[in-house]
């Protein structure tokens, strides 16, 4: 829980599932997040190995997002945990 247990990382992980985001792609993707929080949640989810950052050499910079390894373990995680809200926003 210590590595997942905020209210962003497990929504920015959710969207990395589906491969490899640019960051400003992935930020508008989440709904609410300040720039602030949105990097400082980047970095910690980097510390902790689960994504990765790649740097592409070219004006205006370009950064792209995606799941580590141990972050792809978490799929089934995140999967069941939006398939448990969809089924709760449902009652």
């Amino acid at each position: 829980m210590n590595l997942i247990g905020t209210k962003w990382k497990p929504l920015i992980l959710f969207h990395l599932l589906e491969g490899s985001l640019r960051s400003g792609v992935l930020q508008k993707q989440i709904i609410g997040i300040s720039n602030k929080m949105f990097t400082q949640t980047i970095r910690e989810l980097e510390k902790d190995g689960l994504v990765k950052r790649k740097v592409f050499p070219v004006v205006p910079p370009k950064v792209e997002y995606t799941l580590t390894e141990r972050g792809k373990s978490l799929e089934s995680v995140l999967r069941g945990l939006d398939a448990w809200g969809m089924q709760d926003s449902q009652l």
